[in-house]
């Protein structure tokens, strides 16, 4: 403390005042500054304009005034001009204009999570076909299902595997859709029984209703198309269902079909990849499991909606997922490999049907989305054969099973025929026959062409002389080449020909592919005008 101060502070305490109030640690101690509400005894309150006014006093009535610098006062934090009262007190009027604002703390921030972290958690979507729902299919139908064999095949060292045949196509209706057809018959409920059901076209599924709901008696009506052949007709009616003619096409029946369903009350049946309708075909996959020990593949045909493939695969994936599931489809219309290309499934109408006659039950329905994913899911590889392939195929089936199957049924063996599975070389390898149902006359122009492709039926022109004999000692060659001859033509005239001279047309069946060689060499050797005609 400076001179000054010291004497203006023993000035200030002789004067006889009242003692000043200590000060605290946190108060300034400034003996320059008295506290008013020690100095003053009674400080006057006012308000101006609204605004609330405290007079501060400064020092007591009748004692110097203690000087201090004007600037010395804006260390208090008052600005306000300073007026005089009774000459030499000094009164300050500050004017406190409202409390001050006091600032509250902002929220406590909270850790917030992105979007994608504080979505609900969705759960899974539940299984569309679960292994439980293929063992309660089993159970529901095995009182009206046989348990088809699955037998081990003579081609198996042709082929250098172990071939085992899970013969579907011995079922009553010559079709392994008679699986699903029965559970789809046994869940309805007993209301929509009585009713009856309808379906239409003439396709393996038809039959199957056809012949089961008769058996469970529910009313049962088919609308075919006027086309349809008579035999065809006339089993379905001894079957014991109502046979409707309707239409030239089978779209025209279809919908001739549902249009009575919505009228009458009847339940349409269309073949579809419901989840109880795979559950029925999925018992393939059960049966072949026990049937066939330390089994490595299992190959199932792929058409249409691939309802037996996806069936018969979850099934065996659950099973055992070491197993490996192929499934084989027509290379005219690949629907399923188009649609694992493409991510999605495609339609049948994008494709030309090269043959509907011996693809129709594959050709009349789309690849179904649920269909799609399970197999996405189940099945291991899938590949395409050529009709060429099918078509020997069933030839071999009538050679060495004994058995006349249709072409789905033999896609199986046709993968097999043409040797687009080489790594099933020496394993054992479980085949899926699922259907036999097609006409005679089909059979046999299948067959007649099949023995083409098998180089056992050959064609071949030659040409002899025009004379006593020459004829004879072509049939002469053939005989010693035991050569079974079915058709011969005898030309002598002809616009190129030449003079004295008469072309042969034939056709020979051999026994196999090395005969047939051997007789080609043979006669180039002796007619070098032979013509081999290809198939």
């Amino acid at each position: 403390m400076n001179f000054a101060a010291q004497f203006i502070y023993a000035k200030y305490v002789g004067d006889g005042l009242p003692s000043r109030v200590g000060f605290s640690d946190g108060d300034e101690n400034d003996p320059f500054w008295q506290r008013w509400d020690t100095t003053c005894s009674s400080p006057t309150y006012g308000s101006h304009q609204g605004r609330l006014l405290i007079k501060v006093c400064n020092g007591v009535a009748g004692r110097p005034h203690t000087l201090i610098h004007p600037e010395r006062m804006k260390d208090f934090g008052i600005d306000e001009e300073v007026e005089t009262v009774n000459g030499d007190v000094k009164t300050f009027e500050t004017k406190v204009v409202a409390a001050p604002e006091i600032q509250l703390m902002d929220p406590p921030k909270t850790n917030k999570k992105p979007d994608s972290e504080s979505k609900a958690v969705v759960p899974p979507k539940p299984e569309y076909l679960r292994f439980e729902d293929i063992r309660a299919a089993a159970l529901n139908i095995q009182s009206g299902i046989q348990k088809t064999p699955c037998t081990y095949s003579r081609l198996s060292k042709q082929y250098s595997m172990e071939i085992f045949l899970k013969k579907e196509h011995l079922h009553y209706t010559g079709s392994v859709k008679e699986r699903g057809v029965l559970y789809l018959l046994n869940s309805m409920n007993q209301e929509q029984q009585k009713k009856g059901v309808i379906v239409a076209t003439d396709c393996s599924f038809s039959m199957a209703v056809a012949h089961h709901a008769v058996e469970l008696r529910i009313p049962l009506f088919v609308i075919m198309p006027a086309s349809v052949a008579q035999p065809r007709l006339r089993m379905y009616r001894d079957y014991g269902a109502m046979v409707i003619s309707y239409g030239s096409t089978a779209r025209d029946s279809l919908k001739h079909a549902r249009h009575l369903a919505k009228e009458n009350g009847y339940l349409s049946l269309e073949e579809d990849d419901s989840a109880v309708y795979l559950a029925g075909l999925g018992t393939v996959g059960m049966e072949i499991y026990e049937q066939v020990p330390k089994l490595d593949a299992v190959i199932v045909p792929a058409g249409g909606q691939c309802n037996l493939l996806v069936g018969t695969a979850a099934a065996i994936k659950h099973l055992n997922s070491r197993i490996t599931v192929i499934g084989v489809e027509p290379e005219g219309f690949p629907l399923l490999l188009q649609s694992l290309k493409t991510g999605s499934p495609v339609t049948n109408d994008l494709y030309s049907m090269p043959n509907k006659k011996l693809y129709g039950d594959l050709f009349e329905h789309s690849l179904g989305l649920d269909s799609f994913q399970l197999a996405k899911k189940c099945v291991d590889k899938v590949i395409s054969v050529r009709e060429e392939d099918s078509l020997v195929a069933m030839l071999r089936f009538q050679e060495f099973e004994h058995s006349t199957v249709d072409t789905e049924g033999a896609m199986g063996l046709a993968a097999i025929i043409a040797g687009q599975l080489p790594e099933l070389k020496g394993k054992r390898v479980a085949v899926v026959v699922s259907s036999a149902n097609m006409d005679l006359d089909l059979i046999r122009q299948c067959v007649d062409r099949a023995l083409v492709l098998d180089d056992r039926v050959n064609k071949f022109t030659v040409q002899l002389g025009d004379f006593p004999g020459d004829m004879a000692k072509l049939l002469d060659v053939l005989a010693r080449e035991d050569i079974k001859l079915l058709d011969v033509c005898h030309r002598r005239h002809g616009d190129r020909g030449d003079l004295f001279k008469a072309q042969v047309e034939c056709v020979v069946e051999t026994r196999d592919k090395t005969q047939s060689v051997q007789l080609r060499r043979t006669l180039s050797e002796r007619y070098p005008t032979l013509r081999w005609l290809d198939r």
